[in-house]
């Protein structure tokens, strides 16, 4: 190995991890976005770790999906150009879901489904929240969708209980030390995961 090519291989190693965090709900009144910014501010001193915000509220994207082989709408291709880049950019993955009827919402699962290899072979952690089991329903399901997609889902993951009792105004849990120690240890194993699916990736392409 070349002396141009190790250091470009360490400096890519050393660089902030790229993390997606998609805000998976959008219906009116929703807490998400809240819950979004406290576990940012929860996250503030991993240095090492860079954070890309997808809201889901931001964008448009049709429930109909073309047939096999088929091209979207052009307005579908511009919407998928604003934000399909930013996850292929990304080293992992974290999404903040509520729970609706013992599953994660519908326009989650519809934004997952209009991407694909951009999933593949990266981490994903999880923030939920909602009711006395704090989302953690709808993070088992997405575990599932996850695993087809060829993505590796972290053990640990952050789940705010109650979010009419559980929350502040906010959005921020009122068991707040509980909380962030959850997702510190969340963001470790997201942080190691990334690291070592990074360097995998760069040094062999992933093959789904």
């Amino acid at each position: 190995m070349s002396a141009s090519t190790t250091t470009s291989t360490t400096t890519g190693r050393e660089a902030p991890l790229r993390v997606a965090v998609i805000v998976g709900s959008v219906r009116e009144g929703r807490q998400g976005r809240a819950v979004t910014d406290w576990f940012l501010g929860a996250a503030a001193g991993h240095d090492d770790l860079s954070f890309d915000v997808v809201d889901l509220a931001d964008l448009d994207l049709p429930l109909v999906m073309p047939g096999w082989g088929g091209t979207p709408a052009p307005e579908t291709v511009a919407a998928l150009a604003g934000v399909s880049p930013r996850l292929a950019a990304a080293d992992a993955f974290i999404v903040v879901t509520p729970e609706y009827n013992h599953s994660f919402p519908a326009a989650l699962k519809n934004f997952v489904d209009w991407h694909h290899p951009e999933w593949q072979a990266k981490p994903v952690g999880f923030v939920s929240y909602g009711g006395l089991a704090g989302g953690i329903r709808a993070v088992e399901q997405l575990r599932l969708v996850f695993a087809e997609l060829h993505a590796t889902t972290v053990r640990d993951s952050v789940s705010l209980h109650g979010p009419w009792s559980g929350l502040g105004e906010d959005g921020a849990p009122r068991d707040a030390a509980v909380c962030e120690g959850a997702a510190k240890g969340m963001l470790g194993q997201l942080a190691w995961w990334g690291r070592a699916l990074r360097t995998a990736r760069a040094a062999r392409p992933y093959q789904g």
